[in-house]
């Protein structure tokens, strides 16, 4: 199973909605002594003032206390750290049975000032994608498109990724991934050997003491506003991308206090969340870039029937799966790959991102010659970025507390059928991203989140929903599901990108800073310029 994480059909206005609803671094000049004592401030909009920069005093806000300290361990270098002011949020694993005396967990926190000489009072805290990413590690996608401009941004790792503590990964499960790419895909015996490392994963971590229920969207909400509270900020905005989407509209609906608006990319609205949805997400995104080359003469002319074309493919490699060996970076010797059918969907939700290549490699493949799809699959699952750095606590976490139990195996099957009849049904049963979801629910063993877990967000916080029209992972057509209950809302599909388009898009990017400057009327006139990909051409 992959986490829903970051890496353009016909252009389509903004959506407005107006009507009316309620909805209930380095750290310097801290005194040991203030450390020592905790200081507790009052509230106050973020920024320098009278108590120092933000994230250089030390406060609590009820059971959870921020203090500062050095910056988090990242796998990457990350040289905006150097300027940072770091520390960690302490807070209970597990709010309910907390009581005051229950485990506590750390989370690291990053603020990276903003680039502008007097900054807005009120920072933007960022959501990161996955589930099981760390914020932290998204900083430069972050610093890339602006965000900083005008204000401070704050990034929390979500409670078990890769800076908190505990870490909650599982490096055996991203092991059997990378080593498992010469068996086939989506054979049952694939799926059990998958299935035993996410067991054993779970022992592992329940040996060391973690609470697996209460890594969770609920409890990450409640961290984030305690984070607001211990920071003394009394008013601040929120960008979310991918999962962090998923979580930004639940602390929307559990916590709205405190937040003066909500910017979504890649839409997730926990009520859809699933494997049926993934689906939906995959037919909206593949059809965009079949489009996208049907409208354009040299590729329709090189590519005729393209979206028949890799249908077919689906069914074939499914009945008669192919092996062949390429040369991937960084590996030291040629690597086998198994292409099934379920191989190939897999391929193109994130093949998505290179949507240009996208008809050559599918002609490749349907003219006997795999190495391009097979070199792109291989690249990403022996990447070091694939290994030991999800938080599969937090995946699981999430998936099956809150996914899986307001969906069934037959849910997901029906729901592929609709959209893709002539699939088989061995590769309608894993979810693009989401193989064996559910044996793996089984074997982690949490308990359901409630029902309202499920609930539609209602909420008068301006919102910017954005969506990419080549998404494969996060449907389109979230954006206006979503934004159908945000009476503030700003929707915007933006044409020819895929996942997230904040990470790819520099029109997203300045709709987005805009958003935040004034959040009822972005500026979204870059949309009218935007222009297809130039598909490649094979000889």
């Amino acid at each position: 199973m992959t986490p829903l994480r970051p890496h353009r059909t016909s252009l389509r206005a903004p959506h407005h909605r107006r009507d009316a609803r309620r909805l209930p671094a380095a750290l310097a000049g801290v005194t040991a002594g203030l450390l020592a004592a905790g200081l507790v401030a009052a509230p106050a909009h973020a920024g320098s003032g009278p108590a120092g920069p933000l994230g250089t005093v030390a406060r609590t806000a009820g059971h959870s206390r921020f203090v500062p300290g050095p910056c988090p361990r990242t796998a990457d270098p990350i040289p905006a750290l150097k300027d940072a002011h770091c520390g960690t949020l302490t807070v209970p694993e597990n709010r309910d049975r907390h009581r005051g005396r229950g485990r506590k967990i750390t989370l690291a926190v990053a603020i990276i000032p903003a680039a502008a000489k007097r900054p807005a009072g009120d920072p933007i805290v960022w959501l990161a994608g996955g589930p099981g990413d760390d914020a932290v590690s998204e900083i430069p996608m972050a610093l890339a498109g602006g965000l900083n401009r005008d204000r401070d941004l704050i990034f929390m790792s979500q409670r078990g990724t890769y800076s908190a503590d505990p870490e909650l990964t599982c490096p055996n499960v991203d092991e059997f991934v990378a080593n498992s790419l010469d068996l086939v895909f989506g054979a049952p015996s694939t799926g059990r050997l998958h299935v035993e490392e996410t067991r054993k994963c779970r022992d592992r971590l329940v040996r060391r003491g973690a609470d697996l229920s209460a890594y969770n969207g609920t409890e990450s909400a409640a961290d984030y506003d305690d984070l607001r509270k211990a920071l003394g900020i009394e008013q601040w905005n929120v960008f979310g991308i991918s999962y962090g989407t998923d979580l930004a509209l639940q602390y929307m609906r559990l916590h709205p206090r405190g937040i003066r608006s909500v910017g979504i990319d890649g839409v997730l609205p926990p009520s859809l969340a699933g494997g049926a949805v993934t689906w939906k997400a995959a037919r909206e995104g593949f059809d965009g870039i079949f489009k996208a080359c049907e409208d354009q003469p040299a590729c329709n002319t090189r590519y005729p029937h393209l979206k028949a074309t890799f249908e077919r493919l689906v069914s074939e490699l499914e009945a008669r799966p192919i092996t062949t060996t390429v040369t991937v970076p960084g590996q030291p010797q040629p690597v086998k790959v198994t292409l099934d059918g379920g191989l190939l969907v897999n391929w193109l939700t994130f093949a998505s991102h290179l949507a240009a290549g996208v008809p050559r490699s599918i002609d490749e493949l349907a003219h006997g010659n795999p190495q391009r799809i097979a070199e792109q699959y291989a690249g990403g699952k022996l990447s070091p970025q694939a290994i030991g750095r999800v938080s599969h606590g937090l995946v699981f976490g999430v998936f099956c507390r809150e996914w899986t139990p307001f969906e069934s195996e037959a849910d997901v099957i029906r729901a592929g059928r609709r959209l893709f009849p002539s699939f088989p049904r061995s590769v309608l049963a894993n979810a693009p991203l989401l193989s064996w979801m559910h044996a793996d629910c089984r074997a982690w063993d949490v308990p359901p989140a409630a029902p309202s877990i499920r609930a539609r967000t209602y909420s008068d916080i301006p919102t910017l929903v954005l969506s990419g029209g080549f998404d494969s992972q996060t449907a389109p057509s979230n954006g206006a599901y979503a934004g159908r209950t945000l009476s503030r809302s700003t929707v915007v599909t933006v044409p020819y990108v895929a996942h997230v388009v904040f990470a790819e898009s520099t029109c997203a990017q300045t709709m987005t800073v805009s958003f935040f400057e004034r959040p009822d009327a972005p500026d979204t006139g870059c949309l009218a310029g935007l222009q297809p990909p130039t598909f490649e051409i094979g000889t």
